[in-house]
């Protein structure tokens, strides 16, 4: 029990001192201000080199990083593995500052990843395993839909008005800072490629369907509140978790690449890092 405070202790000592290390960074004179916000599909889990913030896995080769460097910012990356729309305003773990707090007047450019843990698609998505063919198995799609019911569809429906509040906030303590929000990646091509990655048609189908839902639902609250919307599905067709490992940007269940599995690799975030820099411009 003692090595388990000491440890628990010493996350929140690095998370303390990554959060200085960041407020301590000079602005230069006409520097653009850049605060990245968002999940693990902006953050980069695994992907070298993580930050010593060891609580939200992020890297220093995410998009926001590869974006910032393109156009010279001044970078406040806050995004964090597993976040969901209400950590912008609470505090993750009970240790980690509300995203928002990073936003300030000054703000000159915000980016948005996020959607995907407010669904649940991600947990969800574990469930659609099959490592044998049909019928030898369960179809996710089936049990998620059964009765004419979809509490994935649901929950993203749900979530919209959150993230359009979100943008709104954003505006408030940013008030001059261009906002960018982005989808999320073409993860399965139709049909998906049983058995390179282990999920049916059906279930890789709709589990498509579920992330375009997000997709969609984040291009019109950006739209609605007056951000601009980036699509990253364009992007990652062709380079998707069926994809040759050469030509992934998206890692499968088993990565080929140092990346979380479902997640985007390092060739996948320089991909959507030049698309947010070509945004921000």
């Amino acid at each position: 029990m003692a090595l388990g405070r000491r440890f628990k202790v010493g996350l929140v000592a690095l998370a303390a001192v990554a959060a200085v290390t960041v407020a301590a960074a000079p602005v230069q004179a006409g520097q653009l201000e850049y605060v990245a916000l968002g999940d693990s599909a902006a953050a980069g889990p695994l992907i070298p080199d993580q930050d010593p913030n060891l609580l939200c896995l992020r890297s220093d080769h995410d998009y926001p990083a590869i974006a910032a460097a393109s156009l010279g910012a001044k970078l406040a990356d806050v995004t964090c593995s597993g976040a969901v729309t209400a950590d912008f305003a609470n505090r993750r773990f009970g240790i980690l500052a509300p995203q928002f707090d990073a936003l300030k007047p000054t703000t000159g450019l915000v980016s948005i990843t996020v959607g995907a843990n407010d669904s649940g698609l991600f947990q969800q998505a574990l469930s659609c395993i099959n490592l044998l063919p049909e019928p030898a198995g369960l179809s996710c799609a089936d049990r998620l839909t059964a009765g004419g019911k979809d509490p994935l569809a649901d929950s993203v429906r749900a979530w919209g008005p959150k993230l359009g509040e979100a943008l709104e906030e954003i505006r408030a303590r940013a008030p001059r800072a261009k906002i960018l929000v982005t989808g999320y990646g073409t993860y399965i091509r139709r049909d998906g490629c049983h058995p390179v990655q282990p999920v049916w048609a059906r279930d890789a189908n709709y589990l498509q369907s579920v992330m375009n839902l997000i997709s969609s639902t984040a291009r019109e609250q950006a739209q609605a509140h007056g951000a601009t919307f980036v699509d990253f599905a364009s992007l990652t067709v062709g380079h998707d978790i069926c994809a040759a490992p050469r030509d992934r940007y998206l890692e499968g269940l088993i990565p080929a690449h140092a990346a979380a599995p479902l997640h985007p690799n390092a060739q996948g975030m320089a991909v959507f890092g030049a698309a947010i820099a070509k945004a921000a411009r």
